[in-house]
């Protein structure tokens, strides 16, 4: 598929690209995955600043969405990824596979830097979900911090920078800056910006930012992270609500008929009982989907009217293509149009 960005998507690569250290705080759906990949692919290819990238992600983003991501587009058809996963030996296989992008989870970090020590190949790191770097105290930032003066480029990912608050910022700051921003350590940075706030006679609990403080940190990073929000930026076709009846075959329409009258229906050896009113609006909105929950929590068929109906539209390749949401009109007697 051709990737065509879109202009803030443009902006991003175009600062990732000419920016040695940069933080992209954006919101989920605004292609922070295919942003750094376009940039990697015109770094290594078109201007042969990087050699060898190593991307640091969650488990599950490690081991497929990236590699995903390369697969759907054209332009990326040329990066060669190998994931470093799995067990002592896998990873150490992977490592010596030849690639231009290797992927490790972010649990195995200060095992990478310990097993390469002053022979750090990645001259670009990705952080994939940057905050989990922000404690400044866990092994994967103190290792990433040991070697950070190694790597040329780095790149921080994460749509939530601060998810407890701005004192988070710190630790990801300095992978980013080496400390040039926010200081050298996180106690002068609270000292700086944040006071006391739960506390005992001998013991600090928590802090809180001065009045400042955002505006301050704001200015200060504004440089090196780019932060959008999706509601600002996201390009989105407008809902197309597409209303599909879907008429009960007569077997179906007479079981529906007979719970509704008598509120109880048998079914080979399964039994349904509706015993008030509003269990017998559940009963009738499950039967119209296509199955009931019996008395003993068992799934018993009904119909297949439905789901018959869900697969032609899905095999509808045009209008699969579009966004857009299916209601089901199910039809039935006069006192149901569900």
């Amino acid at each position: 598929m051709k990737f065509t960005p879109h202009n803030y998507q443009a902006y991003c690569i175009d600062r990732v690209i000419n920016l040695p250290a940069v933080g992209l705080l954006l919101d989920m759906g605004l292609g922070k995955t295919v942003i750094t990949l376009s940039a990697i692919a015109e770094l290594k290819f078109a201007r042969f600043q990087v050699s060898k990238v190593l991307i640091i992600a969650p488990k599950k983003v490690a081991e497929s969405t990236w590699a995903n991501e390369r697969e759907k587009w054209d332009h990326l058809s040329l990066l060669r990824i190998s994931t470093v996963l799995g067990s002592v030996t896998k990873r150490v296989r992977a490592l010596n596979t030849p690639a231009d992008i290797y992927i490790i989870n972010r649990e195995n970090v200060a095992w990478l830097v310990d097993y390469y020590q002053h022979d750090w190949p990645f001259d670009m790191v990705v952080i994939d979900e940057f905050s989990s770097f922000k404690n400044h105290q866990s092994q994967r930032f103190k290792a990433l911090k040991a070697i950070r003066p190694r790597i040329k480029r780095i790149v921080g990912l994460t749509g939530t920078p601060a998810p407890n608050g701005l004192i988070d910022l710190w630790a990801q700051v300095y992978l980013l800056d080496q400390g040039q921003r926010l200081g050298k350590n996180i106690g002068g940075f609270r000292e700086r910006y944040f006071e006391p706030d739960q506390r005992s006679r001998d013991r600090i609990f928590s802090y809180k930012p001065k009045s400042t403080t955002e505006n301050v940190i704001n200015d200060l990073i504004g440089d090196i992270c780019i932060s959008m929000k999706a509601e600002d930026y996201l390009e989105l076709p407008s809902i197309t609500y597409d209303i599909v009846p879907v008429a009960l075959d007569n077997k179906a329409q007479k079981a529906y008929e007979k719970l509704e009258t008598e509120m109880l229906l048998e079914v080979d050896e399964s039994t349904i009982d509706a015993g008030s009113a509003a269990v017998l609006t559940n009963k009738l909105l499950q039967l119209s989907n296509g199955a009931v929950y019996d008395e003993t929590r068992e799934v018993v068929e009904i119909h297949k009217a439905k789901s018959k109906c869900c697969k032609k539209l899905s095999n509808n390749s045009p209008e699969s293509q579009h966004w857009f949401f299916t209601i089901f009109n199910m039809i039935s007697s006069e006192s149901w149009q569900l």
